[in-house]
């Protein structure tokens, strides 16, 4: 699988988040909380992890990040109630488009891995996101989605 590289413009978001980790995954709950409160129209939604600066340094499932489900908007003045805002910052991301069911997690093994050591780049500390759009089916063999993760060069 490659890697598109792009130099990728900020980004708005509107949301809900709630921390947790790998072994805590409260994903679905969040989702829920989220579908049931948005009354943004949108042919896509953005799952996204802010990690801290240390987080990949050494694999601890229990190490705590934030997930966010969210939402694209051109502006913030008009966020649904509960809702809170969010920046993707401007910067460089390496772009996968995947397929496959969402609870395959073999595709992060790949990126982590394979891909990302035998590339030119680094993991910047910057928003890691995944874009859903009207070819996702979570658990579908046939869902698509992109995952975006923030690059630097080495």
């Amino acid at each position: 699988m490659q890697a598109q590289i792009i130099m990728m413009n900020a980004k708005q978001l509107v949301g809900f988040n709630s921390p947790m980790s790998i072994m805590r995954n409260k994903t679905q709950a969040l989702w829920k909380r989220f579908m049931k409160q948005n009354t943004i129209e949108s042919s896509e939604f953005i799952a996204m992890q802010i990690y801290g600066p240390d987080y990949f340094s050494t694999f601890d499932p229990t190490k705590a990040f934030q997930q966010w489900a969210c939402v694209e908007v051109d502006n913030l003045e008009l966020i649904p109630e509960e809702m809170a805002p969010v920046l993707i910052p401007a910067g460089l991301y390496a772009k996968f488009n995947y397929k496959g069911p969402s609870t395959d997690h073999s595709i992060y093994d790949y990126i982590y891995r394979q891909w990302l050591p035998k590339s030119k780049y680094t993991i910047d500390n910057r928003p890691h996101f995944q874009v859903m759009g009207e070819k996702y089916s979570n658990t579908s063999s046939d869902s698509e989605e992109e995952i975006w993760i923030p690059i630097l060069n080495k």
